[in-house]
């Protein structure tokens, strides 16, 4: 009996190592089957982290049979999530536009270091800009009113200075034609109101806080314009802004349109990411729209038709093959050079 006791418990102990060691195999094959994908964001303050973080749960949810499994992640901004995604520490980011442009030709902040494996997916949502002088100071009602006025170009080494010192230099400014400050957007309206500052840049989505507060509070001051040839100046430097318009009535007391210009946050990846993979991505965000619009105030730009809107590198050949599906007009500098490279092998 002791014996049948001891023969049954060793077999009932092999069952059960052979049980364990099968779910462990079928959990290896299913985490085999499954893909992890992180989106590099920003801080957690501003619009970049629950962008990513929406979007992820987006794609988590409705490609959970597919096995895909996406997580947002906080970061330092574009630059750094340039280099997490070239240590494939994420797979997908936010980029602002300007950035991506720069990192893909090599120039600027990526000097002599081009990365030319970036590709874009899609526009995201737009970054307004919102330059604003005091009324003593507007002459033309344009971007050349900033000439020789002390001016708040953003926080030293944010995105903000680098891209207005870029829109600056599309229309003939440098730092030396104006007096700059470094101020970040609540202390440039102070400072406006106290008389210490003419203007300043408070790029962001509409509407802005700063600019609704500078004009609430009775700053005696206005957003300036962007013509349509210094549209094509700045561009000209870095291809990177699109035409936008701030509907009247945006801000208090703000009775007229205005003409400005956005630069959108694009979602970027690379080329070692797998094609079906980011067909799949991006026909899920644009099949799923009321959902992605909940994600965020901003996410109601991410539409089909915004989706090439200032876009500058190559898409990726699986956001490439979902827009021809769909019948999008897809400008000759955004296809991938993979697909060109297919075509004249054919």
């Amino acid at each position: 009996n002791i014996m049948r006791i001891r023969k049954t418990k060793l077999a009932i102990g092999i069952v059960a190592v052979i049980a364990v060691v099968s779910l462990a195999m079928i959990g290896k094959k299913e985490n085999a089957n499954k893909q992890f994908l992180s989106v590099a964001t920003a801080s957690t303050g501003g619009t970049y982290y629950p962008m990513g973080v929406g979007l992820a749960n987006v794609w988590s949810t409705h490609l959970k049979d597919r096995g895909i499994q996406v997580t947002g992640q906080s970061s330092a901004g574009s630059i750094e999530n340039i280099y997490l995604m070239q240590q494939n520490e994420a797979q997908l980011s936010i980029l602002q536009s300007l950035l991506a442009v720069e990192a893909y030709e090599g120039v600027r902040n990526f000097e002599g270091k081009p990365e030319k494996n970036l590709r874009s997916i899609s526009m995201l949502w737009p970054n307004v800009e919102h330059f604003v002088l005091m009324n003593d100071k507007v002459k033309t009602g344009t971007l050349d009113d900033i000439r020789a006025t002390s001016f708040s170009v953003g926080p030293q080494a944010s995105g903000t200075e680098q891209s207005t010192i870029i829109i600056l230099k599309g229309v003939n400014l440098t730092k030396k034609e104006i007096t700059p400050e470094y101020l970040g957007y609540g202390d440039t309206v102070s400072a406006m109101r106290d008389g210490r500052l003419d203007g300043g840049a408070l790029p962001a989505g509409v509407p802005a806080s700063a600019v609704t507060d500078m004009y609430a509070s009775g700053v005696n001051a206005k957003l300036l314009e962007v013509t349509d040839k210094q549209l094509d100046d700045i561009n000209h430097i870095a291809n990177s802004w699109f035409r936008f318009e701030i509907p009247a009535n945006t801000y208090p007391r703000q009775a007229e349109k205005v003409n400005t210009i956005a630069q959108p946050n694009i979602l970027m990846t690379t080329t070692s990411i797998d094609d079906q993979l980011v067909y799949e991505l991006t026909k899920t965000m644009f099949e799923n729209l009321p959902e992605v619009h909940q994600v965020h105030s901003a996410a109601k730009y991410i539409t089909t038709e915004n989706a090439l809107k200032g876009v500058s590198v190559p898409l990726h050949l699986g956001a490439y093959r979902y827009y021809k599906e769909i019948g999008l007009d897809i400008p000759d500098y955004l296809i991938p050079p993979e697909a060109q490279t297919q075509t004249n092998n054919k």
